[in-house]
Order: C-alpha cells, then sequence, then structure tokens
C-alpha cells in the first residue's frame, strides 16, 4: 500500500477550486474524510503542528477540511465565511505543503463560519477567536487554490522554520500575533 502524502508547494492540484459537497454522507465524502483526519493525524506525529488540513492538499478537489481544535467539528464541509472582522492582524503561517518554511500574512482577527456537517446540518459559528479565525481562512483558502505564499506580506516574508526556531523573539517582533 502506498502511504498518502500531503502534496508539496508547486503541485498543481493545490492550484484547483475544490466542487462543493451535496450529501456530507456520501461513501466519497466519508471515505475523504477519514483519509484527511488520517492524515492529519500522521502529519501532527510527523512534524509536530497541524491542526487543520483541506481535501486539495491529499490531490482531492472537494470542499472539505478535516481540523483538530477544541469545540469545532472534526469535519466541515463547504465552510463559508459569513463575517469578517474589520481588524486585522500579521502572524507567521505554516503549512503541510511547505513545512519547512513560515510566511507572514495577514488575517482577519475573526470570523464567522457556516458549514455543511456530517449531519447534513448548517451549524454557524460566530465570532471566533484569533486562532480558530486565521487557521479556518487558511484552509478555506486552500478549497479556492490559494495557498499562504499569494498571501505573502512585505519584505522577507518567507523564512525557513530553522531561521524561525533559531531567534523566535527577532521574527516575533516583526508580526502582530506571535508564535
Amino acid at each position: 500500500m502506498i502511504q498518502q502524502k500531503v502534496l508539496p508547494l508547486g503541485d498543481p492540484r493545490l492550484r484547483l477550486l475544490s466542487s462543493p459537497i451535496s450529501d456530507p454522507s456520501s461513501p466519497d465524502v466519508r471515505e475523504t474524510a477519514g483519509r484527511l483526519t488520517a492524515m492529519l493525524q500522521a502529519f501532527r506525529a510527523a512534524h509536530g503542528f497541524g491542526r487543520g488540513i483541506a481535501a486539495p492538499q491529499i490531490g482531492v478537489s472537494l470542499r472539505i477540511i478535516a481540523l483538530h481544535l477544541p469545540g469545532l467539528p472534526r469535519i466541515a464541509c463547504n465552510p463559508e465565511v459569513v463575517w469578517r472582522s474589520p481588524e486585522t492582524f500579521t502572524l507567521w503561517d505554516d503549512c503541510m505543503c511547505f513545512p519547512d518554511l513560515l510566511v507572514r500574512v495577514r488575517r482577519n482577527c475573526s470570523v464567522s463560519l457556516r458549514w455543511l456537517d456530517e449531519n447534513n446540518t448548517l451549524p454557524v459559528f460566530e465570532r471566533l477567536g484569533p486562532a480558530e479565525s486565521e487557521l479556518l481562512q487558511h484552509e478555506i483558502d486552500h478549497l479556492d487554490g490559494i495557498l499562504a505564499v499569494d498571501r505573502a506580506e512585505g519584505e522577507n516574508a518567507l523564512i525557513r522554520r530553522a531561521a524561525f526556531q533559531a531567534d523566535p523573539a527577532c521574527f516575533n517582533r516583526l508580526v502582530d500575533q506571535p508564535r
């Protein structure tokens, strides 16, 4: 059996617009949800980070993400931002598609989202905190073929994770939300 890998930066499948899901209980959606959840767990074990993964990151062009966040569902189909705070912040974003890099990006401080859950209901999560909001904006970008590197902000917006780890205080001064 070939082990599934996260697609690397540069793979053209990461640029595809994902197709909406009409039935979250269909076998193909359930199979994709299982693959995403397993990949998220495996990636976290191997790399020490990862709170969410979008289907395009494993080469599946469906609007589904798997999450590892307390208080939020494990699977979200067709996630949609229904409100954004006018306030924004910068942070060093990481991505499973390029685990050795960090990218300075700007995100809304808070978002509200609606998505189709595994029970075919449309819950809304109102005014999420910055950590959850940032992650969900990142994952929804993946569903739209947008990568964190596309949102890089300012000079020297891409850094090696090893450089950050060698001097986090230096790099944290360059963003609003330290890691």
